[in-house]
């Protein structure tokens, strides 16, 4: 499976099958990003995630994938302290801030910052046509921010910081993506480096959720939570193992704006699933998201 991608990188096949990839990753992260900000506290939910998808992934990293070659273990360091920072971030952001305000934020600031890195890391250069279409999509993900911050009458106090952190965090989207598509470029098999990313990035939040349950004074269940987690574990093994994919079959930079497509799919899952009302603002903005995504794959 691994030397097939690899005989794609280049090709038109090869670019097509990185637009499905990111787009089925951008479906799957929205999914995702609902399960850690759901009923749960974000801490717990990632932990459970976490666990799941790094206890599954150690019998194909240790047994299955050819072993990393040497240069490769600097690179999980690397990818470890990264992650790390990136879900302690993304933590504090979920915890202060309304699911529907600062997730637009988090995903609109990490396409911008990850076009201009994949420009100075890979030598990717956006046209003028997709640099337009940088704009009208991220534009349509901050205007659904903005609509949301508006109609929301919870947590408005911590809603300053909250964005600060969505901020922060999608600066850390965008340098563990470019990194990330470094680190899957440098080995052989990519499934080697996604069989151990998952194994190594499944040890620090399930020890940060254990000490948060135990400090807890009204702790939840925990069947239901691991169940979710279980859920979340593998939606993120196909969620991210697609975006990665399509990082190595083509340009990062346009991998990573299809992925954020992401915040229409999480506004149609509260729509469809939550029964939460769109309404003609938030269905133009949805609309204007989408556009900007093609703008930018026709201008490729």
């Amino acid at each position: 499976m691994g030397h097939w991608i690899t005989s794609l990188e280049g090709t038109e096949f090869g670019h097509q099958l990185a637009l499905i990839l990111a787009i089925s990753a951008a479906i799957l992260h929205a999914f995702f990003g609902a399960l850690q900000k759901g009923r749960h506290d974000p801490w717990l939910s990632r932990g459970a995630m976490d666990f799941c998808y790094g206890l599954i992934a150690a019998p194909f990293a240790l047994f299955v994938v050819p072993w990393p070659e040497p240069h490769m273990w600097l690179i999980f360091a690397g990818m470890f302290v990264i992650h790390t920072g990136y879900k302690i971030a993304q933590g504090y952001t979920y915890s202060k801030g309304a699911y529907t305000v600062v997730y637009p934020v988090v995903r609109g600031t990490g396409p911008l910052f990850t076009v201009i890195g994949a420009g100075f890391v890979f030598g990717e250069h956006f046209s003028t046509q997709q640099w337009i279409g940088v704009g009208v999509l991220i534009t349509g993900i901050f205007g659904l921010a903005v609509y949301n911050l508006r109609t929301i009458s919870v947590g408005r106090d911590t809603m300053v910081p909250a964005l600060m952190l969505a901020i922060l965090t999608g600066g850390f989207v965008a340098l563990y993506t470019t990194y990330d598509a470094y680190g899957i470029r440098a080995t052989a098999d990519p499934f080697t480096f996604l069989a151990w990313f998952f194994f190594l990035d499944g040890f620090v939040m399930p020890v940060v959720a254990a000490v948060r349950y135990r400090r807890m004074t009204d702790r939840p269940d925990l069947l239901p939570l691991m169940k979710r987690g279980l859920l979340g574990g593998i939606i993120a093994y196909f969620s991210f193992g697609f975006i990665m994919l399509a990082t190595r079959l083509d340009n990062v930079g346009e991998a990573a704006v299809l992925r954020e497509t992401s915040t229409v799919f999480a506004a149609l899952i509260g729509w469809l699933v939550l029964k939460e009302k769109v309404g003609p603002r938030r269905l133009a903005l949805m609309a204007l998201i989408a556009l900007g995504a093609v703008i930018v794959e026709m201008g490729g």
